[in-house]
């Protein structure tokens, strides 16, 4: 059986290219104007990806030592949001920026050749279901298929989740192992249907017989080889605070669409204009001071982990609890605001010209990740009480 070996990976040949900058507001108006496009396509074409990369969004977490610029995860979080008020689909493909933290576990060398022609590196993969890999001299032949990989067909590096141990023993105290490969040589089925973020081109992909060394493998979560205070972040509570954000900005987008709707917008059936109504003043405010809550909570968590880090100390557990946990809260109470505003909406809020119902779809798959399903709420309350949590955490 022959393999296609890794050993003489090179990075994609027009990822050097210059990036002249352009504006978040430039970037979110356009986002707006093509959200419709998106779902059409079921995935964020390369051409807007490429503009996300003027913006700077994927070398934020690129390594300084590698050209990257590597921002505080506070503020790339709210990046994140704001792209997620025009387009929950582009948002969660923007949050992938924050991606390359772990690849931060690879080898130095490796990293070099991933960015050797530029920091603005796209990744991207399908992480499960972990496919089992057959250990063979220098590395690992991959088999497989795997499912959810969000933003693949923009992307210019694919991992997968292999079964195995890595070469260099023990560390991954149950955390899967991924290999990294070049995109184009994952093949990606178009399967992705669904009645939520359509556009983030969550699909499948696919390897067939082909070799890994381990030199391009990582415990996902595993601690960097880089030394930048950036990865120093726990990776695992970014990664789900980065797909927190898109509700934080769908709620937003929510709130400000039933707002403008108070005053203005007379109702099928003539009867008072929303802002009239006392129910709809109390659950409006009720929904804003809910947001503006959950959000003001994930945000702390997120400063005081990187003042942590600044300071020169690690971040302890609780505190990295903290991330995991305000980043759940955030997710579902985002979704929650989402369908208080859809019901404020009225018979409005059902046509499919109408946002609203637009909105409740995406914020539901949110919610589903398994980063921010109710299990994390397990986890975080063993903490609290001083039990060991069954699954890994935080």
């Amino acid at each position: 059986m022959k393999l296609e070996s890794t050993a003489t990976l090179q990075p994609p040949p027009d990822a050097a290219a210059p990036h002249e900058r352009l504006s978040v507001d430039a970037l979110v108006a356009e986002i707006a104007a093509r959200r419709e496009e998106f779902n059409r396509l079921s995935h964020v074409p390369r051409d807007v990806v490429e503009k996300m990369k003027q913006v700077g969004i994927f070398r934020s977490s690129t390594p300084k030592r590698f050209g990257g610029e590597p921002m505080a995860p506070a503020d790339f979080l709210r990046i994140v949001e704001r792209i997620s008020t025009a387009d929950g689909s582009a948002g969660w493909v923007a949050a992938f920026g924050s991606a390359n933290t772990y690849l931060a576990a690879l080898p130095p060398d490796t990293q070099a050749l991933i960015y050797a022609n530029g920091p603005d590196q796209v990744s991207g993969g399908g992480l499960y279901p972990l496919q089992p890999a057959k250990a063979v001299d220098g590395g690992w032949e991959v088999n497989g298929q795997w499912r959810f990989a969000s933003g693949c067909k923009a992307a210019d590096w694919l991992s997968v989740g292999i079964g195995g141990t890595p070469a260099s023993g023990g560390g991954a105290a149950g955390k899967p192992l991924s290999a990294v490969f070049p995109a184009a040589q994952i093949e990606i089925i178009d399967n992705w249907n669904v009645v939520g973020m359509q556009g983030t081109g969550s699909h499948d992909l696919r390897v067939h017989n082909k070799f890994i060394a381990h030199e391009w493998t990582f415990v996902r979560g595993a601690s960097a080889t880089i030394d930048e205070p950036l990865y120093r972040y726990p990776t695992v509570a970014y990664q789900a605070e980065v797909h927190a954000a898109v509700n934080l900005g769908l709620a937003r987008a929510a709130l400000d669409i039933v707002t403008e709707m108070a005053g203005g917008t007379k109702t099928l059936m003539g009867a008072p204009r929303l802002g009239d109504r006392a129910y709809y003043r109390i659950d409006i405010a009720k929904a804003e001071a809910a947001y503006r809550s959950a959000r003001a909570f994930y945000y702390e968590a997120a400063e005081a982990a990187w003042e942590t880090i600044l300071a020169g100390d690690p971040v302890p557990a609780a505190q990295t609890n903290l991330l995991r946990l305000s980043a759940t809260h955030a997710a579902h109470v985002g979704l929650e605001v989402v369908i208080d505003a859809y019901k404020l909406g009225g018979t409005t809020a059902i046509f499919k010209e109408n946002r609203l119902q637009w909105l409740v779809r995406d914020a539901m798959v949110v919610t589903q990740h398994a980063a921010l399903n109710e299990a994390t709420y397990d986890g975080a309350g063993a903490l609290f009480a001083g039990i060991e949590p069954g699954m890994p955490y935080p």
